[in-house]
């Protein structure tokens, strides 16, 4: 009866897990939905601004290009790092903070041991698994919830302001691109210096444009705005990207809290059944022993 009771009990805690993660694919599902059409229209606009961008690039002859085209010895380091405020997402989280570690161990040693490698982490669990490697310049996590243009351009602004006054020589964002609802990509943007912002298929753009007025008090105008859209793309795609790996992932325990519930019950029964027959021997040997 003892084993009886504990099993009954494991059946009991495993079916309201499985309601509880059910419940949070749903509200997954629902946010994702959200998530992926402001993504979905937001990407058309980011990339054909990078396009102009590149174009204006190319046009420009001019020696003295706005110094966030200025490509210069990189010894100071800002890494952009956008993951999440909650977990039960599967490897969201862990593979974004693997790669950042990856990227300094890589490209930014010399800078790490020198103590010029700082981190802006949207996100907590960011910043919970890598505060005690990096310093944390600025971190937010607030806007996840409640993703604000606005706000996230003051933090792209406070970027651009530190590599004018030269006291950053290259901004890397590290976050999640959104594929479908169970792909997530792990990427590596570079941020600042601009000549570097842009997808490939916009490099390759090289369209014969008119100007007016001239490219370089167009770029003047333009490259901030670039520059913040480029960093609410990527926020919008890691909150696509969490929705995505957190319904991914409830789906997976939801199935595999089915299967540990058939188990469980057929153990549940093979052991009913069992102390059913042991009562049963019991009963009929003790009216044998009586009658004898």
């Amino acid at each position: 009866m003892g084993n009886l009771k504990e099993i009954r009990t494991r059946i009991s805690s495993i079916e309201s897990t499985q309601k509880i993660t059910s419940s949070m694919k749903l509200v997954s599902a629902a946010k994702l939905r959200r998530a992926q059409t402001a993504i979905q229209h937001l990407r058309p606009y980011s990339q054909k601004l990078n396009e102009i961008l590149n174009n204006l690039a190319g046009s420009n002859t001019n020696p003295d290009r706005p110094t966030l085209f200025e490509s210069r010895e990189v010894e100071k380091v800002i890494i952009v790092v956008i993951t999440s405020n909650k977990g039960l997402c599967g490897a969201f989280n862990a593979n974004i903070v693997k790669t950042v570690k990856h990227l300094v161990e890589e490209k930014y040693a010399e800078q790490h041991k020198a103590g010029n490698v700082q981190l802006i982490c949207i996100g907590k669990k960011g910043k919970d698994q890598l505060s005690h490697t990096f310093p944390i310049m600025l971190y937010n996590e607030k806007i996840l919830d409640n993703p604000d243009f606005t706000e996230l351009s003051a933090v792209a602004d406070n970027v651009v302001q530190k590599f004018l006054n030269h006291e950053v020589d290259k901004v890397d964002v590290v976050y999640n691109q959104f594929v479908n609802a169970a792909t997530q990509r792990v990427t590596v943007e570079d941020y600042l210096p601009v000549a570097s912002v842009g997808s490939e298929e916009g490099k390759k753009v090289n369209s014969d444009y008119i100007f007016e007025p001239s490219a370089d008090e167009l770029m003047i105008e333009l490259i901030p705005k670039i520059l913040r859209t480029q960093l609410y793309k990527t926020l919008s795609d890691s909150i696509a990207s969490e929705h995505g790996a957190r319904m991914t992932s409830m789906t997976k325990a939801t199935d595999n809290a089915n299967e540990i519930l058939r188990e469980l019950r057929l153990k549940y029964n093979n052991a009913r059944q069992s102390s059913i027959t042991n009562e049963l021997i019991e009963i009929v040997s003790g009216a044998n022993a009586l009658n004898g």
